[in-house]
């Protein structure tokens, strides 16, 4: 089955995307990592862990601990391995400086979390539907 790596902080969060997507219907294996270093460390390993196989998809919070989304995201875009890998920031952040960021960053997508729980599974779902099934993915 095809994981979807969620790198999000907030344990709230967390459990809003695991509630959306099962209410999606969405098949695959949502993993989850807190922190931007744990999101390196899943990706590209350590000395002592190798890396997994790659997720489908990324769904990357932008104000994280320890290593944040920003840095995250310019280093899977910087390694030949995973600089295809479709990645989704899916944030609370109203800052236009971000959204510029990202997208100079290679960024597929950069989602605003909604506030309303029924929002944000009508977004889990489109972000579902459009990256999941009807886009065409290089890592497939």
């Amino acid at each position: 089955m095809s994981q979807i790596l969620l790198v999000e902080d907030n344990p709230n969060d967390q459990l809003l995307t695991q509630r959306a997507f099962k209410k999606s219907n969405l098949g695959n294996e949502l993993v989850m990592v807190n922190d931007g270093e744990e999101a390196l460390i899943y990706l590209f390993g350590t000395d002592a862990i190798d890396p997994r196989p790659l997720p489908i998809l990324v769904l990357l919070d932008l104000k994280l601990p320890k290593v944040d989304g920003l840095e995250v995201l310019q280093r899977i875009r910087s390694d030949e391995r995973t600089q295809l890998l479709p990645v989704v920031i899916l944030t609370s952040s109203k800052e236009q400086d971000d959204l510029v960021r990202s997208y100079k960053l290679g960024v597929n997508s950069y989602v605003r979390k909604p506030v309303d729980f029924n929002q944000f599974v009508e977004a889990v779902q489109q972000l579902g539907l459009y990256w999941l099934v009807l886009n065409e993915s290089l890592l497939k």
